[in-house]
């Protein structure tokens, strides 16, 4: 198989890295969560919580010729390679999110060969009945992880499965990677927003008149517990929304784009949410829910070890139930690619994961198949 072909996407949440062994080295992964959908009557409280997709993340819902809702997604299915593997892919409903259609893969006509396949998409309509999306990727293959070369480029469609790519990227930090964008047309302009790394560091803000050509604007603040990965939506006050990642999803309202009034808590657990308000007392919300976890799963890591605190904010520390020293300790993040790696001398470990961002991650002894998730 192709490096590219198994190039694990980042998301979700933070998405695509890569480590082409990942898929076997560890159960967990974008490949072992499901997308869930909900629905709302105030943006809120959400009910009614089912599967979407299997094997999905990096969601993006519209609404789009008026009675169309489409939705685009990361695919994982499996088998390795194959075309629904780290794939975008849309679904569509025509009754309002009752029933969607099965997903199918996306094509790009044009796209140079030597860019990375597409991840992270987003919608928007533009025109009279065209669709845009946003996606990220790069001129070649980062190696080691994404870095600056990582940007959000766009690509132009009339039935949401075929697109045609508009060159030149939209968005192009000259310093650090381009994901998670998050994009919509409001008050006469197009809004663009995407993590600029840890929570705390808050979200990139982008303004257009086009679509195309983006206007850097001063990064929206943000905290310690609120991520600024997951999509923008406008609900029928005329209010700007974005729904983003945390301890539960939130959302947080804009009347202008520049000054947000405040984070709002949710009911749901997951990350990279995207909400549509259809009617006035329904809302929909697709959304990267939580690994599927199985009970022997579950009680093999119990008599593994235990790991405590989870969540945790700094410091993480690991206790081991039976004798695991001189073996290898490795962390990966939800999409595969490895953050920390340490040699177990100790039966009662402690360390420090500040560094990395909010989201879920995954301890792995010496490739055991049994992976324990963990949250920051």
């Amino acid at each position: 198989m192709s490096f590219n072909q198994i190039y694990i996407l980042v998301s979700i949440l933070l998405l695509y890295k890569s480590n082409p062994l990942c898929a076997q080295l560890t159960p967990q992964g974008p490949w072992n969560s499901p997308l869930q959908i909900a629905t709302s009557t105030d943006g809120k409280i959400f009910n009614n919580v089912t599967i979407f997709q299997d094997s999905s993340g990096v969601p993006s819902v519209i609404k789009w010729k008026g009675d169309t809702l489409i939705c685009a997604f990361q695919w994982f299915r499996k088998p390795i390679p194959s075309p629904t593997w780290d794939r975008v892919a849309v679904k569509f409903s025509y009754n309002n999110g009752q029933t969607w259609t099965e997903p199918k893969p996306i094509n790009i006509q044009g796209i140079p060969s030597n860019y990375q396949r597409p991840f992270d998409p987003t919608l928007v309509t533009f025109g009279k009945d065209s669709l845009r999306m946003y996606f990220s990727s790069s001129v070649g293959l980062p190696q080691g992880g994404l870095d600056a070369t990582v940007n959000c480029y766009s690509a132009k469609s009339l039935d949401g499965i075929n697109y045609i790519f508009e060159p030149n990227a939209r968005i192009d930090e000259p310093l650090k990677q381009v994901i998670d964008p998050a994009i919509i047309y409001f008050k006469n302009q197009w809004h663009y927003t995407a993590p600029k790394g840890a929570p705390q560091e808050g979200a990139l803000h982008y303004t257009s008149t086009d679509g195309l050509i983006f206007k850097k604007e001063p990064t929206i603040p943000s905290d310690f517990s609120h991520n600024w990965t997951g999509n923008l939506m406008v609900d029928h006050q005329g209010k700007l929304r974005f729904y983003g990642s945390g301890n539960q999803l939130w959302y947080n309202t804009s009347n202008d784009g520049f000054t947000w009034d405040g984070y709002i808590n949710t009911n749901l657990k997951g990350g990279d949410p995207s909400v549509l308000q259809i009617t006035e007392n329904k809302f929909i919300a697709i959304y990267v829910g939580l690994p599927y976890v199985t009970p022997i799963m579950e009680l093999k890591n119990q008599e593994m070890y235990e790991v405590y605190p989870n969540p945790f904010v700094d410091h993480l520390h690991l206790r081991l139930k039976e004798n695991q020293l001189h073996k290898n300790l490795t962390v990966y993040n939800n999409l595969g690619q490895k953050v920390f790696e340490k040699k177990i001398d100790n039966l009662l470990l402690s360390f420090n994961l500040g560094f990395l961002p909010h989201g879920s991650y995954h301890i792995v002894i010496d490739k055991n198949p049994f992976s324990k998730s963990i949250y920051k």
